[in-house]
């Protein structure tokens, strides 16, 4: 096993530690969908080899500091035992999605025991004809994108007829890292984010994110300088004074929550209406949403207003293998939703250039450095600080371009893949966009206290497409 047996927790990441609540639990949460049972003891094999001997966290437990001043740190579960993280079922009858959904939703609350690592996978035979590989991993581990790129790294491409561990470094394409392991590219609200290095400390962290701010600027001098601080000026406004509105999709979290998604979306139809409107197909399929919360609250009573979202941005170069470590790389960002415009183009056109000046704008290091600047205080400051900024939005959004090819888990053919992030503070809508082979799926993580029916909130998203695609014909 690589990596030290003890370690000091990153600042950033003992953020997520201390925002544990029974509201939101900060778990990172994931579907893998198999068009077959796989042989799980080669499943659990790969688990072994491509996770835990590479990434020592997944061995290894949260314990506070002595006296529980000062970080936290990772030391190793001393009676660690693979069992105890990895199980098997069978899904309850009729074995379709909605019983997948209601098993996901019973363990969503569920909270992890800190004598141990903190994570879980499920797998889970009689979805259909398939399976289902369901992972539950605490924020203060990992993030999102990495995790993505964790759970991809136990497949293989198709048709390279490997059932045990690549031994050596596939030819370098595109993003490739290390062998078994998938490029994942973030595509949240601004696509990807610049690079940063590594650091130890929470002035490290500040000096890189406000450094990134800085070369945000342009080499042509003074007039780059000043375009450059009139948008950081607009970031900084846009940081303290966003606010959602008050709609059917806000309110006080409980501790449930539900679960829906759609099936295969057609990207290559949602990819010529991108190209007619000269913009990406994360404009497109958040203006989707945008008419899905239009339309959500306009059926519930409402006259609909924008609403915000925040949008993880990555920060970690994607062409370099994950570190050993793993721990958090991100950004957040705001984007409010033109979801208060009910015309269909309108609301397209709105979405592109709110996303344009958000992919301009030096938002993402901004929030990197304030995020360090958090980490470096007290608790309790710590949690009211996060609060005041995570109750701007309604939830959080993910865009995540999984691969472009079919990939293959112990052999059997991966046929789609779904991923959310926690919500904190009074979020009660976490939507989840997952590209992959071909196809898109959109999942939403709702609050069943909040959100009491978010299949009507699906259906809206999936008729709003079906009206996007329609434009091209």
């Amino acid at each position: 096993m690589a990596g030290s047996t003890r370690r000091r927790t990153e600042p950033v990441d003992a953020i997520w530690l201390n925002m544990d609540r029974p509201s939101n639990r900060m778990v990172v949460v994931s579907l893998m969908f198999l068009a077959e049972r796989p042989d799980w003891d080669e499943v659990v094999r790969l688990i072994r080899t491509r996770v835990l001997d590479r990434y020592p966290v997944f061995r290894q437990r949260p314990v506070p500091a002595p006296l529980r001043v000062g970080l936290p740190r990772w030391e190793d579960d001393p009676a660690f035992d693979l069992d105890r993280h990895v199980t098997r079922l069978t899904l309850a009858e009729p074995g379709d999605d909605s019983a997948l959904q209601s098993h996901v939703e019973e363990h969503l609350h569920l909270s992890f025991d800190p004598r141990h690592p903190l994570w879980e996978v499920q797998l889970i035979d009689g979805h259909g004809d398939g399976a289902v590989v369901f992972s539950r991993t605490h924020h203060a581990m990992a993030d999102g994108i990495s995790l993505a790129r964790v759970l991809l790294s136990m497949t293989d491409a198709e048709g390279s007829g490997r059932r045990r561990p690549p031994r050596d470094r596939p030819p370098v394409r595109a993003l490739a890292s290390v062998p078994g392991e998938v490029p994942v590219v973030a595509r949240a609200g601004s696509d990807g984010g610049p690079r940063a290095s590594r650091v130890a400390t929470g002035a490290a962290l500040v000096r890189d994110g406000l450094g990134q701010v800085v070369r945000l600027g342009t080499p042509s001098g003074g007039v780059g300088l000043v375009q450059n601080g009139i948008r950081t000026a607009e970031v900084v406004a846009q940081l303290l004074l966003t606010h959602t509105a008050a709609s059917p999709v806000g309110g006080d979290p409980s501790a449930y929550k539900r679960v829906v998604w759609t099936g295969p979306l057609p990207l290559d139809a949602l990819k010529e209406v991108a190209h007619l409107e000269g913009g990406t197909l994360n404009d497109v399929l958040m203006s989707a949403m945008a008419g899905a919360l239009c339309r959500y609250q306009q059926e519930h009573g409402a006259s609909p207003v924008d609403l915000v979202t925040m949008v993880p941005v990555n920060l970690r170069p994607l062409d370099k293998p994950l570190p050993s470590t793993l721990g958090n790389r991100f950004a957040l960002v705001f984007f409010t939703y033109p979801s208060g415009t009910t015309q269909l183009l309108a609301r397209l056109a709105e979405t592109k250039r709110r996303m344009d000046w958000l992919k301009r704008s030096p938002e993402a290091p901004m929030t990197f450095a304030l995020m360090a600047l958090i980490a470096r205080t007290v608790p309790l400051v710590e949690r009211a600080l996060v609060d005041f900024f995570a109750n701007k939005a309604i939830g959080v959004t993910t865009n995540v371009a999984g691969p472009r090819s079919p990939r293959l888990l112990a052999g059997v053919p991966v046929t789609g893949v779904l991923g959310w992030v926690p919500g904190s503070g009074h979020h009660t809508l976490g939507t989840c966009i997952f590209t992959y082979a071909g196809t898109v799926r959109v999942g939403l993580m709702a609050d069943a206290g909040v959100v009491h029916d978010p299949e009507e909130l699906l259906a809206a998203f999936e008729d709003e497409v079906a009206a996007l695609v329609r434009l091209v014909g």
